[in-house]
């Protein structure tokens, strides 16, 4: 099939490479003309694994083209597929100027019916707009599916090469046979090929993720009881998850969630329940307790320090919002950087992947926040070490040479990797979430 991608950002980029790894002829289409020219030299511009790998096989293949042009991956694509941002407005709600702007262009190329898919999460309704533009502005018809991803990022390839299940919505046969056809590439049986309504659909993809956010914030609650109670979550966790109706999925305490999609998903629901009359007072919850999380490490910094941060050094381990990724949006390290600085403190950031991105977000900070490539490097005469991001790396270090490092020997573990009392034998002073 010949492919169209409208916006090459995370979910554009992948979803076109991993089609073109199939067999297919895809155009990723974007507005950003730097961003196109490097990805023509086969240079990812997001940070994940095994992407740029692939992008690079199938440029040399022929089968991965990109462009500026939206006329000319109109014209030579059957199915074309809308991956454009969606962020969030001041209340929450989905900013659907991308989506709309970008449907109403292509309405004015088509020369012919096309097969439309909307990817971009969108709150329920949005797929009537979209092709009610395309009835305004176009005298071809359309056959339209909505198509939610599920991608993990730090795991987007996998879990598009091997999905759980692919969502479609649709109303439309030509639609929901193309793409059938489309995702048998991977899946050996059609049992994970799901057909729905498109408010279906759209409501789908934000049951999910917003469910995933709240066993997050729910272990987070828990775990702030087990501090009071002097238990230790990861005990409970085990407890838990050993229950087959529970699983062992999204239930490790830490400092939070972040990235692209479940602070913004779970506002955009909270939002679409106010407008219907919904009262998601579990989901207002979860957002609470998501971002008391976030304050809940810095307090313990200040108790330790007694208030008194000015002056201090602090190596952070971990900017990305996940492991395997360079995501830093609504990343809990960012506001945690941003209290220790107004607080008058200074920041050494260590990050496998994202320290671009954090150059970037700190420009204006760059005398108070350092960057580094090597973790131990970030450690010299620093008053602690914070762990925000769990990446393999930073694991099983060499803890004799991080005290030798360190003015005073105190780690704040954010994510619960390390043994207590292995440090503590080792002379650091240890704080970690629900111990």
């Amino acid at each position: 099939m010949k492919i169209g991608i409208i916006g090459t950002g995370y979910v554009g980029l992948v979803t076109g490479t991993c089609f073109a790894e199939s067999g297919n002829d895809v155009y990723c289409m974007d507005n950003n003309p730097k961003v196109v020219e490097t990805l023509k030299k086969g240079i990812s511009t997001i940070y994940e694994p095994q992407l740029e790998e692939l992008i690079q096989k199938n440029i040399k293949e022929n089968r991965l083209l990109f462009t500026n042009s939206l006329e000319e991956t109109v014209e030579k694509t059957q199915i074309i597929f809308l991956c454009l941002p969606t962020p969030p407005n001041e209340d929450g709600s989905a900013d659907l100027t991308h989506v709309l702007n970008v449907s109403e262009n292509i309405a004015k190329l088509l020369k012919e019916r096309k097969i439309i898919v909307a990817k971009s999460t969108v709150p329920v309704g949005t797929s009537d707009k979209i092709k009610d533009i395309f009835k305004k502005y176009s005298k071809h018809e359309i056959n339209y599916a909505f198509n939610p991803e599920f991608l993990k990022e730090g795991a987007a390839v996998n879990d598009f090469m091997s999905p759980d299940r692919v969502v479609v919505g649709s109303k439309s046969e030509t639609a929901i046979e193309a793409m059938e056809e489309l995702y048998s590439a991977f899946m050996r049986t059609s049992d994970r090929f799901i057909v729905m309504d498109e408010r279906s659909s759209e409501i789908t993809k934000y049951a999910a993720n917003s469910m995933l956010a709240t066993r997050i914030s729910f272990m987070n609650d828990i775990a702030l009881l087990c501090e009071k109670v002097n238990a230790d979550i990861d005990s409970v966790r085990l407890g838990m998850s050993t229950d087959s109706r529970i699983g062992d999925k999204f239930l490790f305490a830490g400092i939070g969630y972040g990235g692209s999609c479940f602070p913004k998903d779970v506002k955009a629901l909270i939002k679409t329940g106010e407008e219907c009359n919904v009262d998601f007072k579990i989901l207002k919850a979860v957002e609470e307790i998501n971002i008391n999380q976030r304050q809940l490490i810095f307090n313990k910094i200040k108790k330790h320090f007694e208030s008194n941060l000015k002056g201090k050094t602090f190596a952070v381990w971990g900017l990305s919002y996940k492991p395997r990724t360079d995501d830093i949006r609504e990343a809990p390290a960012i506001t945690l950087i941003e209290m220790i600085l107004d607080e008058g403190g200074y920041v050494n950031v260590c990050d496998p992947a994202a320290i671009e991105r954090g150059k970037v977000y700190f420009k204006d900070k760059l005398d108070k926040v350092k960057f580094f490539e090597i973790n131990y490097d970030s450690l010299k005469d620093t008053d602690a070490m914070i762990l925000v991001t769990e990446w393999n790396e930073f694991r099983r270090p060499d803890f004799n040479r991080m005290k030798s490092l360190m003015k005073t020997p105190v780690i704040f573990d954010g994510r619960n990797i390390y043994n207590p009392d292995h440090l503590k034998r080792q002379g650091f002073i240890y704080y970690g979430i629900g111990k």
